[in-house]
């Protein structure tokens, strides 16, 4: 068929590659723009740090001082006691960007902040996201095999 176009004349056209560094095409409506989210986040993947080590006086706006330096911070969650109200020692720090968030964690990993060597990974999601914890069933349980007196029915 291609050959029969080609000796009539015809031009052939073949659709444009999709790269992945141009993941939209304006002229095609049928592309939409590939943006990697968090299930129920508006965030990307990725773009939320875990800061551990913490010392127990330090405040939330301190927090956010000291990280808006590497990008702009959507949230800053410092964990307290329910009880006591007094922090934990370890926060979480949402940003808008991914690279912002890896660019925090590449600068403050193992930097001292207000006297305390501090340890910033990227946050796993926990029960809040994605529906809960994950379940697990263990290891499959024995069924007790029958012996079988009836023949199966073979139908190939």
């Amino acid at each position: 068929m291609w050959a029969a176009a080609a000796a009539a004349g015809a031009t052939v056209s073949y659709p444009q590659p999709v790269f992945a560094n141009s993941l939209t095409n304006r002229e095609n409506p049928c592309f939409r723009t590939f943006n990697l989210r968090a299930s129920l986040s508006n965030y990307p993947l990725a773009s939320r740090i875990m800061v551990r080590n913490l010392p127990f006086t330090t405040h939330e706006h301190t927090l956010q001082k000291e990280f808006s330096a590497f990008g702009e911070v959507a949230e800053v969650k410092l964990v307290k006691d329910e009880i006591t109200k007094k922090s934990k020692g370890y926060a979480f720090i949402q940003y808008t960007s991914q690279d912002d968030a890896l660019l925090a964690l590449e600068s403050m990993d193992h930097k001292n902040l207000d006297g305390r060597l501090i340890y910033v990974d990227i946050a796993k999601p926990g029960k809040d996201r994605f529906g809960g914890y994950p379940r697990t069933s263990g290891p499959p349980k024995q069924q007790p095999l029958s012996e079988q007196d009836e023949v199966a029915d073979c139908w190939y």
